[in-house]
């Protein structure tokens, strides 16, 4: 296909996701099963078209003034891709799958309109009832932060400590011009380009001999600051997929007990091949069975609770531009509450001196300091660990990570903006070891051990 004609393509395929509203990745699936004779990379860069359309959605239909699936596209080619006035004319002449020319006001608009004096929703490129929200998180720097988010992510990978070092690693991936990441100790970085097909990492040697999993650095990072060490009881509260249970165990140097588990047990459908092909040897999965709490032997008796928290994932829009305008405002009242409830259920599965490490890829004080307020009014017998104190686990990077995240009594807010990562909020909250527990165990001469933490 022809650059023309991969634009075109682009512009059936928005005006198909706005007259069906189905998600795009499903539309995109849809017209490559249509269309075989078009190739891989014919299909990656009409995705990169798509997915740059859905980062600037209402900015390129404000520098337009006109809301089509064409205009979208034009505009973005201006205001993403940064081509000139003539190198979008030659994109649009009208020849043989070519989309039509230019129109006057096309071209007027193309040259004359800019993001001056607009709305900060269409400057930032996100909902108009989310800004609100953005503006208590972000203030008047919220638009540079939305931006930042609308911007593509790379391609992160986190080397699987428990098999390999990551200088192995980056010279065994060098073919990918892999990079470390700049504040994972334990992460590699894929720049992408805007037309660039993501590498088949699935059938590289490193990723079948379980070296390296895809996972982002925030969400490395994530994990890192919970700080689980070798010889603890770790519980996995809301694992999914496993990738951070992965990383817990890889702290945990294949010592101590891991415990992972979800509400909804298809979400760990695939944390079990995971497992097996990480080399991890002391976690046990516990899926949900009826109506019976698959932690029901456990109170009181964790170092640590991490929580991968339901939540909007609004730190992740750079990775799925569709969800943000697919977002309704009564999906964070649900996961609201989501979180409450997967909270108060933590705080009673950590013993007095153990912690929570409450973790959302989201950027909403809603769903993040707030949350974490509410739930120290609740539980009285918990404090938030200071930020400061968070971060001395990454070492020598530690104080430089901490001046470029947002920081407050709650925790700390990495952005892509301020740390190059996805959006991700980290409190550590720590039970008073004087707390009511503490006194019973005591009194009944209970002793905590690393026997009691190794079920070897």
């Amino acid at each position: 296909m022809t650059p023309a004609a991969r634009i075109s393509a682009a512009i059936e395929l928005i005006e198909t996701i706005d007259a069906q509203r189905v998600p795009a990745a499903k539309a995109l699936k849809e017209w490559g099963s249509a269309h075989r004779f078009a190739g891989s990379g014919d299909r990656a860069a009409i995705s990169g078209l798509i997915w740059d359309v859905l980062r600037r959605r209402a900015s390129s239909a404000w520098i337009m003034d006109e809301d089509t699936p064409r205009t979208r596209v034009l505009g973005m080619l201006r205001l993403e891709r940064g081509l000139e006035l003539e190198a979008i004319a030659r994109l649009c002449d009208g020849t043989r799958f070519a989309p039509a020319p230019l129109t006057d006001r096309e071209r007027a608009a193309l040259t004359s309109r800019s993001l001056d004096g607009a709305p900060a929703p269409v400057a930032g490129d996100y909902p108009e009832w989310l800004d609100g929200h953005l503006a208590l998180a972000f203030g008047e720097d919220r638009v540079a932060e939305a931006v930042a988010m609308a911007s593509r992510a790379p391609l992160d990978l986190r080397v699987n400590t428990l098999k390999a070092k990551r200088e192995k690693v980056l010279a065994s991936t060098a073919h990918l011009t892999t990079m470390p990441t700049p504040w994972s100790p334990i992460g590699l970085r894929i720049e992408l380009g805007a037309d660039a097909r993501n590498p088949g990492i699935h059938s590289e040697e490193d990723f079948i001999k379980g070296l390296i999993e895809v996972q982002d650095e925030g969400s490395q990072l994530a994990a890192l600051l919970s700080a689980a060490r070798p010889g603890e009881q770790v519980i996995d509260l809301c694992a999914g997929a496993g990738g951070k249970t992965l990383a817990l165990a890889a702290m945990m140097h294949g010592k101590g007990r891991l415990i992972a588990t979800d509400h909804d047990k298809r979400q760990l459908a695939p944390i079990y091949e995971r497992l097996s092909r990480a080399g991890v040897h002391n976690c046990e999965v516990r899926a949900p069975k009826g109506e019976g709490d698959a932690l029901g032997d456990i109170r009181a008796s964790a170092d640590l609770v991490l929580i991968d928290a339901p939540c909007t994932g609004t730190g992740t829009w750079r990775r799925n531009p569709d969800a943000k305008w697919r977002m309704r405002p009564g999906a964070l009242e649900v996961r609201a509450k989501d979180q409450i409830e997967v909270l108060d259920r933590a705080a009673t599965l950590v013993k007095p001196g153990g912690r929570i490490a409450y973790i959302t890829c989201s950027v909403l004080p809603a769903e993040n300091a707030d949350q974490v307020r509410a739930f120290l009014a609740r539980h009285g017998e918990f404090a938030p660990v200071p930020p400061s104190q968070v971060v001395t686990v990454l070492g020598d990077k530690a104080d430089d990570f901490a001046a470029a995240t947002r920081q407050s009594a709650e925790g700390l807010l990495m952005t892509p903006h301020r740390t190059g990562t996805d959006g991700f909020f980290v409190s550590v909250l720590k039970r008073n070891p004087s707390s009511p527990a503490a006194v019973v165990n005591r009194a009944r001469g209970h002793r905590h051990s690393a026997d009691d933490d190794d079920p070897e």
